[in-house]
């Protein structure tokens, strides 16, 4: 067995460094996931890299590419859209971003994603705080480790920094934007899920279910970084009626239509990181 199971992220980070050279490195990485599509249009000076798997790429409108550039006066490294276990990425090259940002030296990661309602209270276009997560998927840290990434056994505690959770509630008040707050439930999907999952989920604790975030979230934390996470309400729970029915081309709808908002309000918290 390799000794080092990051030896393959050397050769993208030994060219992002070359890139480097002369210019300021990022402090700040962002997942662009659901929502946050157009905040890569805000940010200054930028140029993109591809991270893409031979041919293929990620789904649904995500793009797949590293954008480097600067917003809210800090320099960022945003990863457009995201590599999702259901398209058949491995949890090693989910984490691939993540870990070459933390080789950069990026120390706070901001991730979006759609997400279905499973708390009741819950409305389509709602922004939810991630407060924390259940996840059913395959956990990222699985395999050797690298003590200079982070422990064997990290804590999972406050994975949701609560720094940020805080700055984003006090600019979203500025803002006159309500904010829901809640857990987040990650499960691999394609498919959704059915009344009876979504009757379970709610039972266990879940506010919010969809299928991304939380592994890249649990590699940022093992790896030291902040972490701030959103769910936009982009579908209500499911039940046994005939008019509730998931519907993926509504899911990117509704995800859009919250961009403005989100994109807005993440700025404001880069600038005040």
């Amino acid at each position: 067995m390799n000794e080092n199971p990051f030896t393959h992220y050397l050769l993208p980070f030994n060219y992002l460094s070359h890139i480097f050279e002369g210019r300021a490195k990022p402090t700040v990485g962002i997942i662009l996931g659901s929502g946050l599509g157009r905040l890569s249009d805000t940010i200054e000076d930028s140029f993109s890299i591809p991270l893409k798997r031979n041919a293929s790429q990620s789904t649904i409108g995500h793009k797949g590419n590293l954008i480097l550039g600067t917003l809210g006066g800090k320099q960022v490294a945003a990863m457009q859209g995201r590599f999702h276990y259901y398209e058949g990425y491995s949890m090693e090259e989910i984490a691939l971003p993540i870990r070459i940002m933390k080789m950069l030296g990026i120390s706070t990661l901001l991730v979006s994603n759609a997400a279905g309602a499973l708390n009741p209270d819950f409305r389509v276009g709602d922004l939810m705080v991630i407060t924390d997560h259940i996840n059913f998927m395959p956990n990222p840290l699985i395999g050797p480790n690298v003590d200079s990434q982070g422990p064997r056994f990290p804590d999972m505690t406050d994975i949701y920094t609560p720094r940020l959770r805080k700055i984003a509630l006090e600019q979203s008040a500025e803002m006159g934007l309500a904010l829901r707050e809640g857990v987040y439930v990650a499960e691999t999907g394609p498919s959704y899920e059915t009344p009876a999952e979504y009757r379970m989920f709610r039972l266990l604790g879940g506010d919010a279910v969809g299928m991304s975030t939380v592994p890249e979230v649990i590699v940022a934390h093992h790896c030291g970084m902040e972490v701030f996470g959103m769910s936009v309400i982009t579908n209500q729970s499911n039940d046994l009626s005939e008019d509730n029915k998931n519907d993926g081309n509504d899911v990117v709808v509704q995800a859009d239509k919250a961009s403005e908002k989100m994109t807005a309000l993440f700025t404001r918290i880069i600038e005040r990181l």
